[in-house]
């Protein structure tokens, strides 16, 4: 059975629309290296007043999506979008996990 994920982001001021058009022309192999590691339905929206991202994803079941972290990839990435948001030393991006509090299909 899948499991659901949700967490939270922060955009620096003024960085929506490059984020934004950078997610438009994501890389269709980093679009492939999140289905590896279990990641579907995968959607990110924003808050506009607290530049907020909001993140939801789906996760197979028996997947380790953590493990993103040590791929080259992806962190090629995080680099890539280190001007834009909130970010660790390594350039990955600051997030806080969400709790499921309600839940409806």
């Amino acid at each position: 059975m899948d499991r659901r994920d949700a967490f939270v982001m922060k955009l620096k001021p003024g960085c929506f629309a490059e984020y934004k058009r950078r997610h438009q022309e994501i890389w269709p192999e980093l679009v492939r290296k999140h289905t590896e590691y279990g990641i579907r339905d995968y959607t990110i929206f924003f808050d506009d007043q607290t530049l907020t991202l909001f993140a939801f994803r789906r996760i197979a079941a028996g997947s380790e999506p953590e493990r993103m972290r040590e791929d080259a990839l992806v962190q090629k990435w995080w680099s890539y979008n280190a001007d834009l948001m909130e970010c660790l030393p390594d350039h990955e991006p600051v997030s806080k996990p969400l709790e499921e509090v309600f839940h409806m299909d």
